[in-house]
């Protein structure tokens, strides 16, 4: 039966998703405010390398890829709470003995630590069990927005800390935030009901094979894979350049990227809203990463001023906003019903391993040939990437929801045959343990309310 009175929020949900946005960004603050200054700043700690510095940047992300699914499992089994606080506190030490070290290799052992406290899963899944099904779309989404929010401050307030109190007071920062977060989570986010496994946001084990041996998502996975690992890559070269060929103090980064990002975020939206409101996802998609091996190109070729290197990280973060936005929407769409959630852990181990893979490869070629074999290595990824995307299929225009099924329906199943045949149906399955259906449709052609007749 559909209730309108429950269209709106109500109070437990807008504190839920408030408090875990919260979370999400100061965590995410912690991990990107390094990027921009670590490679300039590191420099002197004892024992500093370009690729040292460059496994570094990357180090959180071998220890976020591996310990992301296992964390999620481990909060179905233990709570979300207790495995949220330990994420935090193993962050938050993270953070002290990176802010403790002066060599490089405590620098490491600390970035590695950072990224042992793998809570993304955990938070995806609290923040499930505290929504109801036709607000869990949105609440994703006001994530989602968090993480872009918080990355944008963390390149531009990364780099004023750090003129302020140095590298060590950066990572001190870092650890008080994600402090602050477990006080969030204990005082302002509700204690759910109870704890609901369902595959929209967790890992189902039942899924994962299926999932692994999907073409359209691995391509999608290795795409959010070469984008981390263009970026952490790109940011062991493009501070160094700014220093080197724009002739700008490492005290003054913070205005370009305040600027870059400022206008990449605005640049990209009519893309985004091109892209979904026509239904040309695939063209501005393969575009947009035709754009990032251009840019790499640019910034190899020809970017020798300040004003040119500025004019390459705008294009950069443009290019860069839309397909990390994309990304995840192309991966709910793709992903089979009720595989959502495991397609979503495959695809941010990827991103992770992107991440640490881009670290250190950046800081290996700057090793070998400085800023522009970094970018030239980057151009390289780009072009690998291009090949993968250019033959992808066009991703079905269509949404997600979960829905409760009655007993009685569980046992009489004719209804399931008539749902999938309904026009506008893409998929229907239907969970019997959770005595949930998962279902994508397409909006064009029928709503939410046509689908919950079947039921």
């Amino acid at each position: 039966m559909h209730d309108h009175n429950s269209d709106a929020m109500n109070a437990q949900e807008r504190r839920a998703i408030g408090g875990l946005s919260l979370v999400f960004a100061f965590r995410m603050l912690g991990l990107f405010m390094v990027l921009p200054v670590l490679v300039t700043y590191g420099q002197d700690l004892a024992g500093a390398t370009p690729f040292l510095l460059g496994l570094a940047i990357g180090a959180y992300g071998l220890t976020q890829a591996v310990l992301q699914i296992p964390f999620g499992m481990l909060s179905d089994r233990f709570g979300r709470f207790p495995i949220i606080y330990l994420g935090l506190l193993i962050f938050a030490i993270g953070s002290i003995v990176a802010g403790m070290s002066d060599s490089v290799w405590g620098m490491i052992a600390g970035r590695t630590l950072q990224g042992a406290g793998a809570i993304s899963a955990a938070v995806m899944a609290l923040l499930s069990d505290l929504t109801r099904e036709q607000h869990r779309t949105k609440a994703m989404a006001v994530i989602g927005l968090s993480i872009g929010l918080s990355f944008a401050v963390a390149m531009v307030v990364g780099p004023l800390i750090t003129r302020g109190f140095g590298l060590s007071g950066l990572f001190w920062f870092t650890a008080a935030m994600a402090l602050f977060g477990i006080l969030i989570v204990a005082l302002a986010v509700p204690k759910p009901v109870q704890q609901m496994r369902h595959r929209e946001s967790g890992v189902a084990t039942a899924a994962l094979a299926a999932t692994l041996r999907n073409g359209a998502l691995l391509r999608l996975d290795f795409g959010i894979f070469a984008l981390h690992a263009l970026l952490m890559a790109s940011f062991i070269a493009l501070p160094l350049a700014l220093v080197e060929q724009g002739g700008l103090p490492k005290e003054e980064h913070w205005w370009v990227y305040l600027i870059s990002l400022f206008v990449g975020f605005f640049a990209m939206l009519p893309f985004i809203i091109y892209s979904e409101k026509k239904r040309q996802m695939k063209r501005v998609f393969v575009g947009a990463i035709s754009v990032l091996m251009a840019t790499e190109l640019y910034l190899w070729w020809f970017a020798d001023s300040l004003t040119l290197l500025i004019i390459g990280t705008i294009v950069f973060f443009t290019a860069f906003n839309f397909l990390e936005a994309s990304l995840p929407s192309l991966i709910s769409k793709v992903a089979p019903a009720g595989a959502k959630g495991t397609a979503m852990g495959v695809y941010s181990t990827s991103q992770f391993l992107g991440a640490a893979l881009g670290g250190m490869l950046g800081g290996w070629l700057f090793g070998l040939g400085g800023a522009s074999l970094v970018f030239a290595g980057c151009a390289a990824l780009a072009a690998l990437w291009l090949i993968f995307a250019a033959n992808m299929q066009e991703p079905p225009y269509v949404t997600s929801v979960r829905l409760p099924v009655s007993p009685a329906a569980l046992q009489e199943t004719q209804w399931l045959t008539a749902l999938s045949a309904q026009a506008g149906v893409m998929d229907a399955v239907l969970v019997a343990e959770e005595a949930a259906v998962y279902v994508k449709f397409d909006t064009q052609i029928t709503d939410r309310a046509s689908v919950e007749r079947y039921l």
